[in-house]
């Protein structure tokens, strides 16, 4: 074999090696001529882009671009044409399934033996997931800039220099510089004199340990103001080899703090007493919840007790009787607890509300005492009343008024032992009417006397104690008494030697136009002895959810001569109002799928006036002021509270029917 066999030889296995690594090549290699047509075109591409060698061969490149990149490929061409060298270039390309790659292309001139530019090859890398990499990374440092900028704390970086290379929002602010300021070692301007070597040394240890390190110095705020601080720093390592990059801290103000520090001991002890406090008040409310529930079970018993007796007993018998007055008065304690706990509600959420008007207080104190005659009576107590002419009229109400020495009174009879005496006076004393109610009971122990009028304070709250109640009727009088600018105080030389309740009213200058004869604050006629009208023709539609209450109330009606049309909801009741003839409606408001509220709405909007305009009564346990006002607001005329006073139910539905009553 001569020389030029053996260099032809070489150069076919040369060219062999190359075409071999251009084919194995993860990379698409392709060349094309001046004019863009493909020439040739690796395994890299068919992987890249997903033609085969045939599909593009002799084809021009455009069909790799897409259409908004379609200049691109006239400018690479212009500058090959150039003899430039196209580097690194990233772009978009198409896939043969219409899909976006990312690629990075660097694109060479091809010159032929004379020297002359004849084409081009063009090595294309799929930098697709290296894109989505970066993006993430993008996407990962603005979240975390958000969350920096927005966090409550001051948050710096600095690299492996000891240089600070960034700092969020919260910092800028805080010292009133900008960003460029602070770089690199500019945040040391805002440290306090006194407090720089210390910081630098902590910074610089903590750099050369490359561990998390603490220190506490100050900086000045915007305003000037020297601020301490306590910053906390973590070394930041980046890699699989774990190369220390820097630190990232944080600082927080830690100023009010420090003041505070003096005050600690005194801080701690207040929050012991407070601790205690709500732990007392803690246990004085579950002892008022026991005794709620001892109150409220108590006459429940009787009533459930006679109520299961009555149905052996012979009506109109001694023991049936008893038993019905029984009922009967438990069923009023039940209902006065119930009021007080409404009372004191109202009380705690700043919603009574006075009807002030002119009234003579001796009448009030003396319908008060009317009212516990019978107690006193019945426990054979010496009662003395003074009642100072001179006292005169003073501006009330008269009912709240009424309440206050009601309690008073009662809680003297109920506390003073048979044969004891009380002592009711009233007196004027300079500008204030003075009302004493003075005992020989039990007494008050001298460390209870401060507590007395407190919510949820009794003496005895415990489960042998001889005395009922709940313990807010004390607390209810000093709120009204204060409602009405006056005050109320108690004196009690001791545990066994009684105790006197002592009311200061406020006497205000009137004129005789205060004065109303015709709204007297307390009537002579005893309202039970009016006899109520017959409801003869009188349909009434009935509408609650409970059986038991429907009958009562339907009972009730047709023992003064009506009729009554039952329905156990809001749904039932507008079907019946179209199918029969009722004069007026008597709705409770608690009820499953609509309520009274609701029913008494769809009726007002009824096409049928007879109907729309029926008169409606709103029967219901929701006895607030606050419910009244709802109901009348729904479109009933009347509200009356449960457990429902039967002459009260009657005489509604007669005065809303304009139904005339008797007088004896």
């Amino acid at each position: 074999m001569n020389y030029q066999d053996t260099v032809s030889r070489d150069a076919e296995e040369l060219r062999s090696r190359l075409a071999a690594i251009v084919q194995s090549s993860e990379d698409a290699i392709i060349s094309k001529t001046l004019d863009g047509i493909i020439v040739t075109w690796n395994e890299g591409a068919t992987r890249i882009f997903g033609y085969a060698p045939e599909e593009v061969i002799g084809k021009p490149v455009t069909i790799l671009i897409p259409p908004d990149r379609q200049q691109e490929e006239p400018n690479i061409l212009a500058r090959l044409r150039k003899g430039d060298r196209v580097d690194h270039f990233e772009t978009i390309r198409i896939r043969k399934d219409g899909s976006p790659v990312d690629i990075s292309l660097t694109i060479s001139p091809v010159r032929n033996a004379a020297g002359e530019i004849v084409g081009a090859s063009k090595i294309a890398r799929d930098i697709t997931q290296q894109k989505r990499v970066e993006e993430r990374l993008r996407e990962s440092n603005q979240r975390f800039r958000l969350m920096a900028d927005s966090a409550p704390v001051l948050i710096w970086m600095a690299d492996a220099t000891k240089g600070r290379t960034w700092f969020n929002k919260r910092w800028l602010d805080f010292t009133g510089r900008t960003l460029e300021q602070e770089l690199g070692f500019g945040w040391m301007q805002n440290v306090h004199e006194s407090d720089l070597e210390k910081c630098l040394q902590a910074y610089a240890e903590g750099f050369e340990s490359r561990q998390p390190f603490q220190s506490e110095y100050r900086i000045r705020r915007a305003d000037g103001e020297p601020r301490w601080i306590i910053e906390r720093a973590s070394p930041l390592f980046e890699g699989a080899a774990r190369a220390f990059s820097g630190y990232i801290g944080s600082c927080v103000d830690v100023t009010e703090s420090k003041k505070l520090q003096t005050e600690r001991e005194e801080m701690l002890k207040s929050e012991r007493g407070a601790r205690e406090e709500a732990e007392r008040v803690g246990r004085l409310k579950d002892e008022f919840l026991a005794t709620v529930s001892h109150e409220l079970r108590t006459p429940l018993n009787a009533i459930l007790g006679w109520a299961t007796l009555l149905r052996k007993l012979h009506p109109g018998s001694e023991d049936h009787v008893r038993g019905l007055e029984t009922i009967e008065r438990n069923a009023r304690v039940q209902g006065q607890i119930i009021a007080d706990l409404l009372d004191m509600s109202r009380i705690i959420s700043g919603k009574v509300q006075l009807d002030v008007q002119a009234i003579d207080l001796a009448e009030v104190v003396s319908a008060a005492l009317d009212a516990v005659k019978l107690s006193i009576e019945a426990k054979k107590l010496r009662l003395r009343v003074t009642l100072d002419a001179r006292a005169g009229r003073l501006r009330g109400d008269p009912g709240r008024l009424q309440q206050v020495f009601w309690n008073l009174l009662t809680n003297a009879v109920k506390f003073t032992p048979s044969g004891g005496r009380i002592d009711v006076v009233m007196e004027r004393v300079n500008s204030h009417v003075e009302i004493s109610v003075e005992d020989s009971g039990v007494g008050i122990k001298p460390e209870f006397l401060g507590f007395v009028f407190d919510r949820f304070r009794q003496a005895d709250s415990s489960t042998t104690r001889k005395h009922g109640g709940l313990g807010l009727g004390l607390s209810i009088v000093k709120h009204l008494v204060e409602l009405h600018g006056g005050s109320v105080r108690v004196k009690s030389p001791g545990e066994n030697q009684g105790a006197t309740f002592i009311v200061a009213l406020p006497i205000s200058a009137m004129h005789l136009d205060d004065v109303k004869p015709e709204r007297p604050a307390f009537s002579d006629v005893d309202v039970s002895t009016i006899e109520l009208p017959h409801l003869a023709g009188v349909r009434a539609l009935v509408v609650d959810d409970q059986p038991d209450a429907r009958i009562l109330i339907c009972r009730l009606i047709e023992e003064h001569g009506g009729r009554c049309i039952l329905a156990e909801s809001g749904a039932e009741a507008l079907r019946m109002l179209g199918q029969e003839d009722v004069n007026i409606i008597v709705s409770d408001i608690g009820m499953p799928d609509f309520d009274g509220y609701e029913l008494i709405r769809k009726v007002r909007s009824l096409h049928d006036s007879r109907v729309r305009n029926l008169p409606a009564i709103a029967l219901t346990a929701y006895a607030r002021n606050d419910d009244r006002q709802r109901a009348l607001l729904a479109g009933f005329q009347m509200h009356v509270s449960k457990p429902v006073e039967p002459r009260e139910l009657i005489a509604g539905i007669a005065s809303l029917l304009n139904l005339a009553s008797k007088d004896p």
